[in-house]
This record gives C-alpha cells, structure tokens and sequence, in this order.
C-alpha cells in the first residue's frame, strides 16, 4: 500500500502512484522496519529534481524493482524542501561515506535510523562505475543478513562521528576582522574566472550571497576589484543561458562553465537572492543590465510563482516538461522560424536575424540539435528585438507545455522574497512589489506562525500549514530578515514586532549554552544528531542568517543581546574567510555589516505611507492622492538612506500616519528605540545617521545626510 495520497507534497504526490510501498516520514515507518527486521530504505529528492524523475520512471515505477524493495525494506519518501533537517542528517552521512552528495539521495539506514549505505542517483543498469539499483538492493540486503553486527558498528561509529562534528564546526575562530574580510576577497580572486565570470569551474552556481559580501566590501573599503568580479558575474550570468531571455528569472545552475547550459529547474529561493543582488549592484553602478533583470526577475516571480488565494510565492518550476529537461526552453532556427513568422508574416529577415541575436546554432547549444537562447549583447535595434522577443514568449506560452510548479509555500523562502521584493519596490519606484512582499508577510503571519505555542510551520500549502514540518532555524531568521527589510520601507512596525518574536524563538530554542546555533528547535523531533551546520550553501545556512537578522535587530533596538548572539553566530565563518569563502558568502556579508558598525539611519516626522504617487501602502490615513509638502520631505530623505550602499545598513522611520499597529500593545512600545527620543527640526522631518547609537548632527537635507553616509 502507497501511503503518499494523502500527502501535501507536489513531491510526494509524484510517487503516490508508484508500485512502490511507500511510508512518509516518521515513528510509524521505523516501527515497521523494527517489527519486520529490515532496513529503511529512505529516498530524498524534490519536486522539481531532474533526476529524481529519472530514477523514478527507471527504478520507482518498475514493477520488478517496486517488488524488491518490497519484499527487502521499509521504503520511505522525504520531501527535503518539507524536511530540511532530515535532509541535513542524510546529506552529511552520505557526504561521509561517499565524499559527494546530490538529489535524488538514497540511504539505506537500521530500523533506528543510522545510516549504513548511501548515495544519490542508480542507475537501473550497472554503469559508469554504478551498479545498477537492483544490484545495490540485493547487496545490501544480503549484509543486512550476513555481516549485520559489522552493518550495525559501521552504523553508530558513523553517527557518532556525525554528531561530533556538528558541535565541533562551531568551535569557534571569531568574529572575521577587516583583515579576515580582505583574506577572503584575495581568495575569491584567486577562484575567480576571469573569462566568463563566476568562480571555479563546472558546474558554476549563481554565487548569490558571495556577491552580496563582495558588492558591501567595496562599499566599506572601495576595493575596485571586487566591484569588478561581481559586475562580469551579473553580465554573464544574464546573457547566458541559465537566465531565461523571454521569461525573466534564473535555472539554478549552469552544468558548463560559460553559463550556456542551465540545469532547468528555477527556484524561488535563487530568484529572491539574485533579485537582491542585481538590485544592489543597480544602486552601486546604475547599470542598466542589472536593473532590467531586477524588473524582468521580479516580473517573472508574480506571473509565475505567485500563489492566488493564499498569497506568498510557490517554490519552485520542473525542469521537465513531457518527461524531457529543458523542452520549454529551447529553440532551433525553424522553430523560432515558425515562431516569428506567426506575428510578422513568416519575415525571414526577422527570423534570421533573432535566431543570430540569442545565438541559436546550427549543431545547437544544449541537445538534439536545439540552443538555449543567449544574449551575448545587446542589439542595435532595441524595439525589433523586443517585438521579436514577444513573439516568441507568446509562442513559448501558447504552444508548448509548461513546466510543472510545486506550489506549496516554504517559509523561509518567501522570506527572502519579501526582503528581495520590498527593497525593489522602493528603489525602483514599483507599488505592486512592495504589496507582494507586504501580502506574503500578511501570509506568512496568518498561515505559517501560531501565536499561542509561538512556532513557526515550515510549509503550506492551498493556504494550509503543514502541520508536520516545524520551522527550522533558516525559515525563523529569513522570515525575520524579510520583515525588516518590509520595515525599513514601510515604517509599519508591525513587522518589526513580528521580526522580534522570530528572533526571541531563535535565542531561546535554537542556542544553546555555549551560543552554539542549532538547525532545529530544543523541542522538535529528535533525529539521530542534532544538525548544526555554520556554512551556506544555496540559501543563507541558518546560522549565518540568524546572524544577520539578530545583528540589524541590535542595530534598531540597542539590545547587546542580539548583538552578541549576532557575533557568536559569525565564530566559525572566520575559519571559512581564508579556507573555503564561496561556502560562507552570507556570513562574510554580515561580517561585512559588522565591520562598518552597521551604521544606522533614523528619519523623524510625519509622512502619509505613500512615494510620490509611485507606491502607496493601504494604512495611509491622508486623503487619497494628496501630498504634502511635509510628506514629501520626509519621503526624500527616506528613499536616500534606501538608496545607501553602506554595508547592511539600518534604517528605522517613523510610522506612517495611521499605519497599523501590532495587535498587542500600545504600538508605542513596538517603536525601534533608534527612534526614541529624537525630534524633528523646526517641524521638518530630519534624519539621524548614527553607529552604535552615536550620531552625527541631523539634518533636514539629503545631500548632507547622503555626505554622512558616504
């Protein structure tokens, strides 16, 4: 019997029809194991994984091998977006055993859950050094009966080099100094590939948060080469193939080293950090490259991702589409032929020259002679190419089938979102941005946080919180990262209250005596260790992004117990400064913060919630469409201390007039204090631009306040 239909997973919902006897996760499947003498076989993957698919249709779905694993095991599915901690338990045993890891993984582990076998992707024949996944079933159920007491020591030595490891990566270097800050940017140049941007060789990731750390290095010390590694990084990474030149928004990888050929699958989570750090490189620079993948990434995040209904953003796209990667995406000359010649009359001319501009190949750039589309540089004709470029993404969407969406919602990535989104909004002058991520905050506060056990759910789904996936440590520090990012440019002190809430959960639960932070809560299920992992990877780790959340709540609030709980968080990442700085960009990006104070921004007086008729928030009490000279002044300021490169700074406004308040409390109390006890000058709205609380004289000009932040 498939126990999966029940399940809330897109993932999970996948398999619910194989011939496999698949058990979610949990006691009910390991006491099955125990009462039938068998290993667990526990298969993770995710919905949008390529060969997750694969292996699925080879393996999973066979009738023979489904026998097998029958008979042999308890077999197990688990959605690692629903359980990242499992994941984080399996993943490091199969990075032990195998010095690798990857999607689908496939563990094989005693009846109390220690591993003792593991890898990732079988083939269904023995290949490339691989044996086949029947020969594996029958060799490890063949130890499970003959050499069991050596399956079992092999079992509990390696869990106990596990859980000694988890507390040990914590010990701690102390907190990067400038020195350890420039280390790590030498390092970073040393890896850095000179001729199609990025860093090492294939695959090549999008380095999200390494270029955040880098963009605020050259913010804090003018470093020009820094600047310099990320602008080549964001050109090539948006005129190759892994960003999609019709749609807007990213692949999560490229498998070649000049960002040709994508690994299809577009998450949520790249998108938000990508978005984010375009959008800075934007405020730095001015390119215009790097506004337009704002725009167009943020365009495709609400067309495609936005989650009618409930609000907040789906997690992710396939990279399939009829069972065949990147089918969606890719064009040969006839096609983008038949394509253009739909809307101009069958143009040849037209036809030619599109399949020239987005390098679309006689052999072709990926498979079966087909090219992902590039834009190795702008044409002259910018008004042919977009009219070409519609038509296209018309035809792409009218006559191919689009790739399937797992639509529930991870909590820490639509916190990322919101901040991503918030930020945009208000420098690119966008009212539908700054309500997406005011709507996915609502959201997230109604859907995924209960208020009387003071937990947040990890996943939801058709506006359900999946009552089985607790939050993990990353899903409480992105989510209150977000929120008060969604402060800083709403002034609505909602969200930094809810920020706060989040963050006495972090302290309270996630950290123990010795200011260790741990994946998972003191109270949530017990696994065979308790993950404790300091490094980022894809996503901010949740260590590094506690440690950002913490040290801007400290910078609003005064509060040296945040501040020291933000620098414990950062111990381990001056270890990675000069070893391993591409696993810790998020944390050197703090780090960066830290070092620069961060400095703080407080701007006093009375505003109505609106930019200039650009963007307006729905609790501004002034009458519809007026502005007043006051408000505008106040809006000046407030947008020139967003537009600051300064390394994570910290910007605290006065609440809109009738902006909401937090649903406790006076709404007083819920002020940050860098607000407290400061006026406005001669009734005009001044800005206070401090460091530790220490500023310098206010002003009621930007330019000076600009001068200040410099």
């Amino acid at each position: 019997m498939n126990r999966l239909a029940s399940a809330t997973s897109p993932y999970l919902l996948q398999h619910a029809d194989n011939p496999v006897d698949w058990w979610p996760w949990g006691e009910e499947a390991f006491a099955e194991a125990r009462r039938r003498d068998v290993p667990v076989l526990l298969s993770i993957g995710y919905a949008a994984c390529h060969w997750c698919h694969v292996m699925a249709h080879e393996s999973f779905e066979d009738e023979a091998t489904a026998a097998l694993m029958n008979e042999k095991y308890v077999c197990v599915k688990v959605d690692r977006e629903e359980r990242p901690d499992v994941d984080a338990v399996y993943m490091a045993a199969t990075q032990a055993m195998t010095g690798g890891g990857g999607w689908p993984m496939t563990v094989f582990a005693t009846p109390e859950g220690k591993p003792f076998q593991a890898g990732t992707y079988y083939p269904p024949v023995a290949r490339h050094g691989l044996p086949s996944f029947r020969q594996l079933l029958v060799a490890v159920d063949r130890a499970w009966g003959d050499i069991r007491e050596d399956v079992l020591r092999a079992g509990d030595g390696l869990v106990a080099e596990l859980a000694h490891h988890a507390r040990v990566v914590a010990g701690a270097e102390g907190v990067p100094d400038a020195g350890a800050l420039a280390t790590a940017v030498g390092v970073l140049r040393r890896e850095f590939d000179g001729v199609r941007g990025g860093f090492g060789g294939a695959p090549k990731f999008p380095p999200s948060m390494t270029l955040e750390q880098l963009l605020r290095h050259h913010a804090r010390t003018g470093d020009a080469d820094a600047l310099a590694m990320v602008r080549q990084t964001c050109e090539a990474m948006a005129r190759g193939g892994m960003y999609d030149q019709l749609g807007g928004g990213f692949a999560r990888y490229a498998v070649d080293d000049a960002w040709v050929v994508p690994h299809f699958e577009k998450m949520l989570y790249d998108n938000a950090l990508l978005l984010r750090a375009y959008l800075h490189l934007w405020r730095a620079t001015g390119d215009a490259l790097a506004l337009r993948v704002v725009n167009e990434t943020a365009d495709w995040m609400l067309r495609e991702l936005w989650l009618d209904g409930a609000g907040g953003f789906a997690s992710s796209l396939d990279a399939d589409t009829d069972g065949v990667e990147g089918k969606f995406y890719a064009w040969d000359a006839e096609q983008i032929a038949d394509a253009v010649g739909e809307k101009e009359a069958g143009d040849a001319g037209d036809a030619a020259w599109a399949a020239a501009v987005f390098n679309v190949t006689a052999q072709g750039t990926f498979e079966h002679g087909l090219s992902v589309l590039q834009l190795l540089q702008d044409p002259d004709d910018l008004d042919r190419f977009q009219r070409i470029r519609d038509s296209l993404f018309e035809a792409r969407r009218d006559q191919r089938t689009a790739p399937g969406r797992d639509d529930k919602a991870v909590a820490a990535w639509n916190g990322l979102a919101v901040a991503a989104l918030a930020e945009a909004g208000a420098l690119t002058g966008r009212q539908e941005l700054v309500s997406a991520a005011r709507q996915t905050a609502e959201m997230l506060e109604r859907i995924h946080w209960d208020g009387k056990t003071m937990r947040l759910t990890r996943t939801s789904r058709d506006g359900v919180a999946g009552a089985q996936n607790p939050g993990v440590l990353e899903d409480y520090a992105d989510v209150a990262e977000g929120l008060l990012a969604l402060y800083a440019v709403t002034g609505e002190t909602r969200w930094f209250a809810f920020a706060g809430r989040l963050l006495d959960v972090v302290l309270d639960n996630f950290r123990d005596d010795s200011g260790l932070f741990y994946d998972t809560a003191d109270d949530a299920e017990a696994l065979i260790f308790r993950p404790a992992d300091p490094t980022d990877n894809a996503t901010p780790g949740g260590t590094s992004a506690a440690a950002g959340a913490l040290l801007t709540y400290a910078a609003l609030t005064g509060s040296g117990r945040h501040r020291e709980a933000a620098e414990q968080a950062l111990h381990f990442t001056g270890a990675l400064a000069e070893k391993a700085p591409r696993f810790a960009g998020w944390g050197l990006a703090v780090a960066e913060a830290l070092a620069d104070g961060p400095r703080e921004v407080a701007i006093i007086g009375e505003w109505n919630g609106e930019w200039n008729g650009e963007w307006g928030g729905d609790a501004a009490s002034a009458e519809e469409g007026a502005e007043t000279a006051t408000s505008q002044a106040f809006q000046a300021l407030h947008l020139a201390a967003l537009r600051s490169a300064a390394p994570g700074l910290v910007v605290a406004v006065t609440p809109p007039t009738g902006a909401a308040q937090p649903a406790h409390g006076s709404g007083t109390e819920n002020l940050p204090e860098l607000l407290s006890d400061r006026s406005t000058i001669n009734g005009e709205p001044a800005a206070y631009v401090c460091r530790g609380f220490v500023c310098q004289t206010p002003t009621t000009d930007v330019t000076e306040m600009t001068a200040q932040l410099a």
